[in-house]
C-alpha cells in the first residue's frame, strides 16, 4: 500500500462498511463504486466468504469498501457450521476501525435478518447510510413510498439512497453523502489500485466465482479454492488451482462427463482472470476430496477462512 502526498483542501479519505444479509447485492454495490470487479458475484447467498476491500478512488476522496459476507442468524444446518461461523466473524470484524457503514437491502424486502444487521450497525455508534438496492425491479414506484416508512420508522439512518448497483443508477449522490462522513485527509492508496487483496487471492475467487455459478444448485456451500500454483512466466500466468470438496460423489458433478463440466468452469474462470490481470493465462484445476471440510476448523485455516 502506497499512501500518496495530501492533494487539494478537502480531499477526503477512509473506510465504510458494506453490510447486509445474504444476496442483496454489496458486492454487486462494491464492484459498481469501485468502477472495476474486485469481489465475485453469483445469484447464490453466500458466495461472498471473505472480508474484502475494494478501492473507490475519485477526484474529492477516496473510499476503501469493506465488502463482507452476508450476515446471518445462526440456524440451520449451514448457519451452524464452522464456515457459517467465519463467514459471520468476517462481517462483524468488518466494523472495526470503520468510519461509516452503509446497510444494504432489496427493495420491497425487510426481514428478521435486515434487522440483525441494522441493530449490529447501531450498537457500534458509527453513522449508518441505507441503501435501498434492485429498486429497477420494483414495477410500481409509488410501492417504495410506504416501504421506506416502514424501514426507516424507528430507526436511524445518515442518509438514505435508491439505487440499481447492477445498472449504476443512483450511485452519485450517494458517493456524496459517503465521502460527507469521511475525514479530511490524504488517499490511502495509489490512484490505480483497486484492492488489497493479491493476484493469487483473486484467481482463487474467480475460479470459485464460476463454481458457485455453474453448480449452485447442486453444490452450493461444499466447494472451495486453493491455489498451489502462482508463478509468471515470460509473460505468462501459470496457475494451479485445487477444487476441494466434501465427498466423492461431489468430485463426478465438478468434474462431468467426460470432463466437460471442468473444462467448462476453467474456461470461463481463465477469461475472467485475463481481463482482470491484463495478461495470458495458462489454468490447471485438479478436483480433490476432503471430507467435510467446510465443517473442520483446522481445514478451514488452511484454506484461508481465518479472517
Amino acid at each position: 500500500m502506497n499512501a500518496q502526498t495530501p492533494g487539494k483542501d478537502g480531499h477526503r479519505s477512509g473506510s465504510i462498511a458494506v453490510i447486509g444479509r445474504p444476496n442483496v447485492g454489496k458486492s454487486t454495490l462494491t464492484n459498481a463504486l469501485v468502477g472495476s470487479k474486485v469481489s465475485i458475484v453469483s445469484n447464490r447467498p453466500q458466495t461472498t466468504r471473505h472480508r474484502l476491500l475494494g478501492i473507490a478512488t475519485f477526484p474529492e476522496g477516496q473510499i476503501a469498501l469493506v465488502d463482507t459476507p452476508g450476515l446471518h442468524k445462526q440456524e440451520g444446518k449451514f448457519s451452524a457450521s464452522a464456515m457459517s461461523k467465519v463467514m459471520n466473524r468476517a462481517a462483524r470484524g468488518a466494523l472495526e476501525d470503520v468510519d461509516a457503514a452503509v446497510l444494504v437491502i432489496e427493495a420491497g424486502r425487510w426481514d428478521e435478518a435486515d434487522t440483525l444487521a441494522y441493530n449490529v450497525l447501531s450498537d457500534t455508534g458509527i453513522p449508518v447510510m441505507l441503501v435501498v438496492n434492485k429498486v429497477d425491479q420494483i414495477k410500481v414506484k409509488s410501492e417504495l413510498l410506504p416501504f421506506l416508512g416502514k424501514v426507516t420508522e424507528g430507526r436511524t439512518f445518515a442518509s438514505v439512497h435508491l439505487v440499481s448497483a447492477l445498472k449504476r443508477n443512483g450511485l452519485e449522490q450517494l458517493v456524496r453523502d459517503m465521502l460527507a462522513l469521511l475525514p479530511v485527509a490524504p488517499p490511502m492508496f495509489g490512484e490505480d489500485e483497486i484492492t488489497d487483496r493479491s493476484q493469487r487471492f483473486m484467481a482463487g475467487e474467480l475460479l470459485r466465482e464460476q463454481l458457485m455459478r455453474q453448480l449452485g444448485n447442486e453444490l452450493p456451500y461444499a466447494t472451495t479454492v486453493e491455489i498451489e500454483r502462482f508463478a509468471e512466466e515470460e509473460g505468462l500466468l501459470r496457475i494451479g488451482a485445487v477444487i476441494w470438496v466434501e465427498r466423492e460423489s461431489q468430485k463426478s458433478i465438478v468434474i462431468g462427463k467426460g470432463g466437460a463440466r471442468l473444462k467448462e468452469i476453467g474456461s470461463k474462470a481463465r477469461l475472467q482472470m485475463e481481463r482482470m490481470f491484463d495478461a495470458k493465462v495458462f489454468l490447471e484445476t485438479w478436483v480433490r476430496v476432503r471430507e467435510g471440510w467446510s465443517g473442520d476448523a483446522a481445514a478451514l485455516k488452511a484454506f484461508g477462512y481465518n479472517e
